[in-house]
């Protein structure tokens, strides 16, 4: 299973530079945990810069994959991840949740460089 940043979703799904190399990571959505806060940050940026219809396109797709809700378990960890890792809350939420169900995370957002589990494709 593995998590894929938000970075990597919007990459993909507006054919950006990194979009290639996000590509073999999505494909299966068998293997994708999607945490609520990654649908809804693609959601928001995409409707704002792109429009609702490529939005809801992009949601119904990753909705596909497993969505993983916040609940309170999930929350104080991510809580605890935020003040041990200094990451903003979006970050602490996705780091929780990929230590919470044991997987990786590929992502090209710099503050989650260099964690344990994941695996960072650097923008060009």
């Amino acid at each position: 299973m593995i998590i894929v940043d938000s970075c990597g979703w919007l990459e993909w799904f507006s054919n950006g530079a990194l979009a290639d190399q996000y590509h073999p990571h999505l494909q299966d959505k068998e293997k994708l945990l999607v945490p609520v806060i990654v649908l809804y940050e693609v959601y928001k940026f995409l409707k704002r810069e792109i429009g609702e219809e490529k939005a809801l396109a992009a949601t119904a797709y990753m909705k596909n994959c497993q969505v993983i809700a916040m609940d309170e378990t999930l929350a104080l960890a991510a809580a605890d991840t935020s003040l041990r890792e200094s990451l903003a809350m979006a970050d602490a939420i996705i780091l929780a949740t990929a230590h919470y169900h044991d997987c990786q995370i590929v992502t090209s957002d710099a503050d989650l460089k260099g964690k344990p589990g994941v695996q960072f494709i650097p923008k060009k």
